[in-house]
């Protein structure tokens, strides 16, 4: 319960609502339901209450159809059973080296969520036990039917013991899932939940696909170019609430949390605050967020993807109201598009894919907005006194009036440049960044001795890095020199080779790396997984890429650096 209401849960939805309580009380479920109708918290929040946190073995497994979808309810399973102490939850799927699946496996969980191949790769190994199996859950059966996993679902059910729970949940009822109900399911309660359509035709409604950039250097990015009024930034945790909310502060944005800690005295007046002008923006979780309605709000972000489409919905409600238009943008990290399609249907709405602003455009728009301050006052300002001081200062120095103006704008726009050079403001929460990227550049030469004769540092001595990411993940070359240039401020020049691995990528980077760089570097996540990044050992004989070496054969991640850097 605590997780819940930290989640900002405030009631239940209706597949929720009819199959959490039939779930506590042991019986077997079949459930009719979509995708976005929150199905995982129909059968996660009633089966892990019944949960023995002592016992390490197996007592839930859940099957899901995509690598995807296993990764997405492994983690709201974890995310449900935080205050849950000794739990561990494993998500189990192809693609992925087994080593690591064996370790937990040998450490102990409670809960596997995997995909039916790789399952029964571990019931034929005999790494996985089912004997302490207490419930399984399909999920999404007829994408296993769709995908031909059924065979293995009938064989997986088959070598779970007797007596086990059972919940199905299906988007349709096809001929082989009711075959497969029949067989092994225990005088199931059926629910049918109807799929509604909401109707948001005021709002224009966008999504940017997280990809390379950090989400809080995309969303400075986009208060920087929308014409906005106010904003309502959605996040899933109170304390995620407070955490952006003083970041975009730090940046300069009139900003503030506003979540289910707050008395109803301190709602108030941050909500009043929004209402006259003195806030622009307000980070919110769905609880406390619910009924708000201030017609300044032009602007709804979904900056965490909500759990349900009946969220999101009432999340972009906020905009668009008594007739007004209103703008919606929503995070999509890639492992989430199946709820973005959710969300289009719910919504009866294709979304629209956004192009992030890019240095030009914010350039462009911080341009603009320095003209408008210019003719305002001169609209409304005595200038008397200034146009004294800038006519004697010209006389006096033998400078042109219109450069002295421009040294004055030069002064004036020191403190937000109007010509963005990357990296961008937002993209790293250390003033030095750039400093210490530049100094690894000149350490990096200086070993070397030598440019090339573009002037460009193709024969630096570089190191190689190992990034946690690879093909399997979705990763390009420009997702990797984008994240790097942007969170590192490494110009993409001197970033080196390349090389896309199924589970990790290696890329070559100027040696002297500072400590403070690498350990930002570590962290920043790139398709949904961060990079992890480690100093591969170098191999005996090998040499760094150099202006001169020749590899024997390009890959094609390799052909596209090129381009990446472009």
């Amino acid at each position: 319960m605590r997780a819940v209401a930290e989640i900002g849960y405030e009631a239940p939805s209706p597949i929720q609502a009819q199959s959490i309580p039939p779930l506590l009380a042991g019986r077997d479920v079949l459930g009719m339901a979509q995708t976005g109708t929150g199905k995982t918290g129909a059968f996660a929040l009633p089966l892990l209450s019944r949960i023995e946190a002592a016992d390490r073995r197996p007592q839930i497994l859940v099957l899901a159809p995509t690598r995807e979808l296993a990764i997405q309810v492994a983690e709201a399973m974890q995310t449900y059973a935080r205050h849950l102490p000794g739990f561990h939850v494993l998500p189990i799927y192809g693609g992925q080296s087994m080593e690591p699946q064996l370790r937990a496996l040998r450490r102990g969980v409670q809960v596997v969520v995997g995909t039916p191949g790789r399952i029964q790769d571990h019931l034929r190994r005999k790494t996985l036990n089912l004997d302490a199996l207490k419930a399984v859950v399909l999920d999404e059966a007829d994408e296993m039917l769709r995908m031909g996993f059924i065979d293995d679902v009938e064989q997986i059910l088959g070598r779970t013991p007797v007596g086990r729970q059972v919940a199905l949940f299906s988007a349709t009822m096809p001929d082989a899932i009711r075959r497969i109900a029949r067989s092994y399911l225990n005088d199931p309660l059926e629910i049918r939940i109807k799929a509604k359509t909401a109707t948001v035709a005021a709002i224009t409604q966008r999504y940017w696909m997280v990809d390379g950039l950090h989400k809080l250097d995309a969303l400075t990015r986009i208060l920087e170019v929308e014409d906005a009024d106010a904003w309502i930034v959605f996040v899933r945790t109170k304390t995620a609430t407070a955490d952006l909310a003083e970041k975009l502060e730090a940046r300069g944005y009139a900003a503030a949390a506003l979540n289910g800690d707050m008395n109803q005295n301190m709602r108030e007046q941050t909500v009043e605050k929004l209402r006259r002008g003195a806030l622009d923006i307000i980070v919110a979780t769905d609880v406390a967020a619910r009924g708000l309605d201030v017609s300044r709000i032009s602007h709804v972000i979904n900056y965490d993807i909500p759990y349900d489409t009946e969220a999101y919905v009432h999340r972009i409600g906020r905009t668009g109201r008594a007739g007004r238009r209103g703008d919606a943008i929503l995070f999509v990290a890639p492992r989430e598009r199946r709820m973005l399609k959710a969300i289009e249907r719910a919504t009866g709405q294709q979304i629209e894919r956004m192009r992030l602003p890019s240095p030009a455009d914010i350039t462009d728009r911080r341009t603009e907005r320095f003209k408008q301050r210019i003719t305002e006052t001169l609209a409304s300002k005595d200038l008397s006194f200034f146009r004294g001081l800038v006519e004697d200062f010209a006389a006096q120095s033998d400078h042109d009036p219109v450069d002295v103006a421009a040294a004055l704008a030069f002064l004036l726009q020191e403190t937000q440049p109007l010509i963005l050079s990357m990296p961008e403001p937002g993209v790293s929460d250390r003033k030095d960044s750039r400093v210490d990227a530049q100094k690894m550049e000149a350490k990096g030469r200086k070993r070397k001795g030598r440019a090339d004769s573009n002037g460009k540092d193709a024969d630096m001595e570089r190191i190689r890095y190992r990034l946690e990411v690879g093909r399997a993940h979705g990763v390009k070359a420009d997702n990797i020199v984008g994240a790097i240039a942007n969170e590192a401020g490494i110009e993409s020049r001197y970033i080196g080779a390349i090389d896309i691995h199924e589970e990790y990528s290696t890329v070559d980077l100027p040696d002297g790396m500072p400590k403070d760089v690498f350990r930002h570097l570590q962290k920043v996540w790139v398709c949904g997984r961060q990079l992890r990044m480690t100093k591969e050992a170098p191999e005996e004989g090998r040499k760094t890429l150099t202006r001169n070496a020749k590899p024997a054969r390009k890959s094609k991640e390799k052909r596209n650096v090129s381009k990446a850097r472009k």
